[in-house]
């Protein structure tokens, strides 16, 4: 495994993180707590360190089997989760951004991560008008010294990417926030115009984020694969899915050496991109984490 730099936090991460949506069971696979457990051990054998979470992959259930997993080697572990969501019953999450619920948020995913500090609490993909709240900030500051957080990131959502709307990325430094999560893989490429240049210019650590554009860059699908009800790929259109697929062919012919992996060749493709730290990557198998994992000897540092 190799480490770099995150930004000006000064943690030391993995190249490799290990992304823990998957484990809400919203891509067509449940996991129990001893799978995860099972998971997260071979992660930090593998000498991953990096762990990225949230509140609301489920309600802040992952974070309980995170917690759990982890609670006797915590030290061990760069641990990020985030904030800006809450359930309103078992399957139904709202947006809430007020610095009260904010806090609310943070004390039940300290509580549920089994720790007394986040080392990165990152704003979750929200817009321009929750972001502008100064008491939010406000309010995470006070906790940032009070220890309960280390570090303060930001997870840009991917239509403000789309869209080319880049003022929180350039309020990072007014809010204090260290790092950028951002969608960034072959197939979506917009992060490379001024996202991945500016945060390089200025020091912020970038996570990227859905590095194999959600498994099609794995190699492991085909144009016409049809997606299980349950797997979140079911909800986009059969055109959009074909579409993808056929660039991914394109790439695997033109731009992957024969005989590489394509999923490892998607994750080091990232990291060949100085300005990247880490990405965050997910898996349903230990197969999967380990092929993961092997993607950083793909790679120069």
């Amino acid at each position: 495994m190799k480490y770099r730099t995150l930004g000006r936090t000064g943690l030391t991460v993995s190249v490799i993180g290990l992304g823990t949506h998957q484990f809400s069971g919203e891509w067509a696979k449940e996991f129990s707590a001893t799978e995860v457990d099972g998971l997260l051990h071979r992660a930090r054998v593998l000498g991953i360190n990096f762990i990225d979470t949230a509140e609301c992959y489920g309600d802040h259930t992952v974070e309980q089997a995170i917690g759990k997993s982890i609670r006797k080697n915590r030290a061990d572990w760069i641990l990020a989760t985030k904030f800006g969501h809450r359930y309103v019953n078992q399957s139904e999450k709202v947006e809430a951004w007020s610095p009260d619920q904010v806090l609310r948020q943070l004390e039940d995913s300290l509580r549920s991560l089994q720790t007394d500090y986040i080392d990165l609490y990152q704003f979750h993909s929200g817009g321009n008008e929750v972001f502008n709240n100064e008491g939010l900030w406000t309010m995470l500051h006070e906790q940032v010294r009070a220890g309960k957080v280390k570090h303060l990131g930001l997870s840009l959502g991917a239509s403000l990417v789309q869209q080319n709307d880049l003022q929180q990325l350039h309020s990072a430094e007014r809010v204090k926030a260290q790092t950028v999560q951002v969608v960034y893989n072959r197939l979506f490429r917009e992060a490379e115009t001024h996202i991945l240049p500016f945060c390089e210019e200025h020091q912020l650590g970038v996570l990227a984020r859905v590095p194999l554009a959600k498994g099609f860059l794995s190699g492991a699908y085909k144009p016409g694969t049809s997606f299980v009800p349950g797997d979140v790929r079911s909800q986009y259109s059969a055109t959009f899915n074909d579409e993808q697929l056929r660039q991914v062919e394109e790439i695997k012919e033109r731009e992957v050496p024969p005989g590489q992996n394509m999923a490892q060749w998607a994750l080091a493709w990232c990291l060949k991109n100085p300005a990247v730290s880490s990405v965050i990557v997910g898996c349903k198998s230990i197969e999967q984490l380990e092929s993961n994992a092997a993607a950083s000897e793909l790679i120069n540092g």
